[in-house]
């Protein structure tokens, strides 16, 4: 028995991928849950319009954090902002009746601003408050965006890199190297299955959750496909790049799982972003799910235009661009490297 320990402690002292995600993975854990997870939002980006911007603002409470204020603009312009994403309360200051715009879409911010919105009733004279998007405040609305993309999350990169890694770990590699295929057509051959898998997944959770939990979608399916295809590149593209540093199907799912954690638990899918500390929250806009989540939430919750979602599709596009790019390289080098020697022995190069 002492002998099968010994081994057994010697295996792992070599595998240095295993041991890493034993001591690191805990810890990773412990600091981020630390930092991220809290569902109290201390800051609410706020914007006030209309004649008694001014004054208004002087008696909103510390919490409310106000971004712009414009005596000329008007409910339209508020409304606008607040699809757009780019605020969650939006204050038209009306001396006869002002009225509170609440963004119902980003749940958590959105309730810690009605509590305050209450509080601060009894300063402002005849306040009324309005939530759009999500009225009743589920949070059904706002989960089942995010879960479309964590099902795309999981397909493209944990059974993405599980489904590739298996052809070295079989020894199939090399016979893909010598079929009379180019290196862009096995690449394509082997993450279209994961691909259509993929978007079958997708329709069928945004269909379940339009009906079943009554999530409204009140935007273009165009706008949404596109978003879900830029990401789902992202996604493949992390997937192979995983398969290609990994000798086995077990170092796969580490590698996998290193990169899905994050995703989860800093885009703002489970802890609003807002109430992330900053030496965490940084680390959320560097994630392809918190740009997916944006897109999402705003076609089916908000309704927003294309141009209103130029900045999360951007940045979608470019992190497609370079992870997807480096995918087929290193694929290509792989295949490259798995391509047996034809010339003979003993002739010169």
């Amino acid at each position: 028995m002492w002998a099968m320990i010994v081994k057994e402690f010697r295996q792992v002292r070599r595998d240095h991928r295993t041991l890493a995600m034993m001591i690191v993975m805990p810890v990773l854990l412990l600091v981020v849950f630390g930092y991220a997870a809290s569902f109290d939002v201390s800051e609410i980006e706020t914007v006030v319009y209309g004649p008694g911007a001014e004054q208004a603002t002087e008696m909103l409470p510390d919490i409310f954090n106000v971004e712009e204020t414009d005596v000329e603009a008007g409910v339209e312009e508020a409304e606008g902002r607040l699809r757009r994403g780019e605020s969650v309360v939006a204050l038209i200051a009306d001396p006869g009746a002002p009225l509170v715009l609440i963004d119902g879409s980003q749940l958590f911010a959105a309730r810690s601003a009605t509590q305050a919105v209450a509080m601060a009733g009894a300063s402002i004279p005849g306040l009324e408050t309005e939530i759009l998007f999500n009225p009743e405040l589920e949070t059904s609305a706002v989960l089942v965006p995010g879960l479309a993309g964590l099902i795309l999350l999981f397909v493209g990169t944990v059974i993405t890199s599980l489904g590739v890694v298996k052809e070295r770990q079989a020894g199939t590699l090399e016979q893909l190297a010598v079929m009379p295929l180019r290196p862009a057509d096995v690449f394509i051959g082997k993450i279209a299955p994961y691909f259509l898998v993929a978007a079958v997944d997708l329709v069928v959770v945004l269909v379940v959750g339009t009906f079943l939990f009554d999530v409204p979608f009140n935007g273009s399916v165009w706008i949404m496909a596109l978003g879900s295809l830029l990401f789902l590149f992202v996604t493949l593209g992390l997937g192979v790049l995983i398969s290609s540093v990994s000798q086995n199907q077990g170092q796969s799912i580490q590698l996998a799982l290193m990169t899905l954690l994050p995703q989860v638990l800093l885009s703002g899918l489970i802890f609003p972003l807002a109430s992330m500390a900053a030496g965490v929250r940084w680390i959320g806009y560097l994630l392809p799910l918190t740009y997916f989540n944006l897109v999402a939430q705003g076609v089916m919750l908000r309704g927003a235009h294309f141009t209103e979602l130029l900045f999360p599709l951007g940045l979608l596009f470019a992190l497609g661009v370079v992870i997807f790019g480096l995918a087929v390289l290193r694929f290509r080098s792989d295949l490259a490297a798995a391509t047996p020697d034809t010339e003979p022995a003993g002739v010169a190069a």
